[in-house]
């Protein structure tokens, strides 16, 4: 890079080199298509799933020629000028709402870049480090702040030329639809293997070398890059035999969802502000409020009046009211029309970006296909309430931590683990999304306290919610509650039996027979009949007269009492065990070593324990519950409670193995868990989605409910374990603002005017 023009050159030919290999690849990517279409095919599936896939396939084998003819046409043209035009005839169209005078958008083109953002997004999850490393190279040899929006390096405009020709061809959106898995999932390996290969090469002509190169698991059935090496420049150094063990090593070393956390979600925003700056530099000062303009206060105020109008007017999918149905381009269109008209009113161009942002934002959050369309409406009823605290709280778009949008995470994630077999939410959980958002329309003037009022609500909510309304969480939690209650009690009654055995002469096998079985039985009986019921009364009198046999005994007097004791005091120890869940092997082995210890006393060889000493211990013992240490100060961790299993049972699996040896940051990962969100679940030999229904004190214990109803309990070390191993991995690895916000990106990189308009 010794002059500019040299690297204004580099830049050019790494910019060819990609639309080539882009070019070189497609082919294999449209086989890889169609393969994959005959794999699902070949699935077993719902009669109509099954139809449409057929069709589906039946339709890409006609045209997968005339597909890929269309793409390669496209993509031709940046090979001279590295960028594909929206623009000029021949090329992409224009994104639809974007000419010079408005119009109704039909729904065909709205759901057609639907798809293209999707598939952006399915890119941007894959390809992220690549494309980010890539864009870093370039703009560092171009001199300049940012990739022009057409820029053929953009995943957005790849997604564009692959759904253009799609529909090109005449291949339809139901169609795509069928497919989409498969297409995501072929195209965003195919975005990542070009990225990772221009960078590559880019790193040969030492341009910012420092970025390092990150491995690539490459597909054995997509040669697309080795074949355009020798072409291109690329030079290859990754052998297989690296390439299997990195895949094989994976799960151990993943940072799983970490990625995706509070650092990401601040960087997402920051290149929000970051772009709308350049167009609008005021817009940047989130420090002071800003007082909406009157005319746009009560433009907002009508549009939630007549959102809320038109949409209690209609009914949606699985409802009996009557009316028209809701649909999601229905949604659509009705916020569209009330955006323009929000715009209209606005006063000032922060107002106008500010109504255009939220707008995109909610479009995002109304394609989701993992939100049921009972829910659905819901969340487009709050487009109008956090329009007013994104207006006059400038904070909304430079913070995470915003209420407004913690609400619309936390209730997002709560609804967006159900499959499409899955879309019913359950009424309870419905009518509270629907009091929360109602109660946020009826008190406009209040801000963020109201979205922060309804967050508290709604977070006591859900833990009423999965303890006693839901039916496939209720008997879990039920159960891990009373585990929590039981090892807690279990350790507080080790520790205070600890403190009053530390001086006095008991013999081993007892001592030993008290802290590790008797503690546990205490607590199971507590648990079951109550702290101050007669049979824990019992149990600890038993404790008491275990003590009192296994001394010395030297008299035959007191050698006759304890031989009188023994058999009712036998019965009631093996009583305790079986109640608390102790096989009849382990049973026996506890009595012998017990035998052995009351044998050692009638020999003499005990201690004796004096008469005064002995009164004080029974004393303690009856009022034992007095002395307990405070519950919140018990830690339940592995060093204290080795093994849970034994309170597994057909509802409620514990798990004890497995993972990886978690880090502090896997370890603070787990800890901010919240309830309600959906995870995957890898465990005895079950890939399933679980619902985090529950979470003792200080997060020790954690509860995952499948949606049939069984419990999935964790200690807290294990569950980050499974979490380091990617064996428990988010059903969304970002929350449902932080990826509308990437979608709502994506399109103001293709049309930052957008903001102004």
């Amino acid at each position: 890079m010794a002059t500019d023009a040299n690297s204004m050159a580099l830049a050019a030919k790494a910019r060819r080199s990609y639309a080539e290999g882009l070019l070189n690849g497609l082919p294999s990517v449209v086989q890889a298509v169609d393969q994959g279409a005959r794999v699902l095919l070949s699935q077993v599936a719902e009669p109509a799933i099954a139809t449409r896939r057929r069709e589906a396939v039946e339709d890409l084998r006609k045209t997968s020629a005339f597909w890929l003819s269309h793409a390669t046409s496209l993509l031709r043209g940046a090979l001279v000028s590295g960028v594909v035009s929206a623009s000029r005839p021949g090329d992409l169209p224009m994104p639809s709402g974007r000419g010079a005078n408005f119009s109704l958008v039909d729904n065909d083109t709205i759901e057609s870049e639907i798809l293209s953002s999707r598939l952006a997004l399915a890119m941007m999850d894959r390809a992220s480090w690549e494309f980010t490393d890539l864009r870093a190279r370039m703009t560092s040899l171009e001199r300049r702040d940012e990739l022009d929006t057409n820029d053929v390096l953009r995943p957005h405009v790849l997604a564009r030329i692959v759904t253009t020709a799609w529909r090109s061809a005449g291949l339809s959106n139901e169609a795509w639809g069928t497919l989409q898995s498969v297409l995501h999932d072929e195209f965003a390996h195919f975005a990542e293997e070009a990225y990772h290969e221009t960078n590559r090469w880019l790193i040969q002509q030492r341009v910012l070398p420092e970025i390092d190169l990150r491995p690539l698991i490459r597909r054995s059935r997509n040669s697309a890059w080795t074949s355009t090496s020798s072409s291109t420049g690329f030079a290859h150094s990754q052998d297989a035999a690296r390439s299997n063990v990195h895949d094989e090593t994976r799960l151990m070393t993943r940072a799983g969802g970490l990625v995706r956390g509070a650092d990401h979600a601040e960087q997402v925003l920051g290149r929000l502000n970051r772009l709308i700056g350049r167009q609008l530099p005021e817009f940047a000062n989130t420090q002071q409020a800003r007082p909406t303009s009157p005319g746009l206060k009560a433009a907002i105020s009508d549009a939630q009046q007549g959102i809320a109008r038109r949409l209690s007017a209609v009914s949606v999918p699985g409802r009996l009211a009557g009316g028209p149905v809701v649909s999601t381009p229905m949604l659509l269109e009705e916020l569209h029309q009330r955006k323009q008209a929000l715009k209209q009113a606005a006063a000032t161009p922060v107002e106008r970006a500010t109504i255009e942002i939220v707008a995109l934002l909610f479009q995002s959050i109304l394609t989701e296909e993992r939100i049921p369309a009972t829910v659905r409406v819901w969340f487009a009823r709050l487009q109008m309430p956090v329009l007013r605290v994104a207006v006059s709280e400038p904070d909304f778009f430079a913070t995470t931590d915003h209420p407004a949008r913690r609400l619309i995470d936390r209730m997002g994630a709560c609804v967006m683990g159900f499959d499409a077999a899955m879309r019913n939410v359950g009424d309870v959980l419905e009518k509270e999304i629907k009091r929360v958002v109602q109660v946020v329309e009826a008190y406009p003037d209040t801000g963020r306290r109201v979205f922060q009022t309804v967050l508290t609500e709604f977070e006591k909510f859900l833990e009423h919610y999965f303890k006693n309304e839901n039916e496939a969480s209720r008997k879990g939690v039920s159960l891990a509650q009373q585990v929590e209650q039981r090892e807690t009690l279990a350790i507080q009654y080790t520790i205070e039996l600890r403190k009053m055995l530390n001086e006095v002469p008991v013999q081993d096998g007892v001592r030993e027979f008290l802290f590790h079985v008797w503690a546990d039985v205490l607590a199971m009986t507590a648990v079951k009949f109550g702290l101050q019921s007669e049979d824990t009364k019992v149990m600890k009198r038993a404790a008491a007269d275990l003590i009192w046999s296994a001394s010395a005994k030297v008299s035959r007097e007191e050698r006759a009492e304890v031989i009188r004791r023994l058999p009712p005091l036998l019965k009631i120890l093996r009583d305790g065990m079986q109640n608390a869940g102790v096989s009849t092997p382990k049973q026996d082995e506890h009595i012998q070593r017990l035998n052995n210890s009351l044998a050692a006393a009638f020999t003499a060889k005990a201690a004796a324990i004096p008469r005064e000493r002995l009164e004080h211990l029974m004393a303690r013992l009856e009022t034992l519950e007095e002395l307990l240490p405070d519950a919140e100060d018990v830690e339940i961790d592995e060093s204290l409670v080795l093994d849970l299993s034994g309170h597994e049972s057909s509802e409620l699996e514990v798990v004890g193995e497995g993972g990886s040896m978690p880090t502090p940051a896997m370890l603070s990962w787990a800890r901010e868990l919240q309830v309600g969100s959906w995870y995957m679940l890898d465990y005895r030999g079950r890939n399933e989605a679980v619902q985090l229904a529950w979470q003792g004190l200080r997060k020790q214990l954690t509860l995952f409910v499948s949606p049939q109803g069984r419990g999935i309990l964790f200690q807290q070390h294990r569950l980050a374990a499974f979490l380091q191993a990617g064996l428990l991995v988010p059903a969304q690895d970002e929350s449902l603002t932080v990826r509308a916000t990437r979608s709502a990106l994506a399109k103001l990189d293709v049309d930052p005017s957008r903001l102004l308009s």
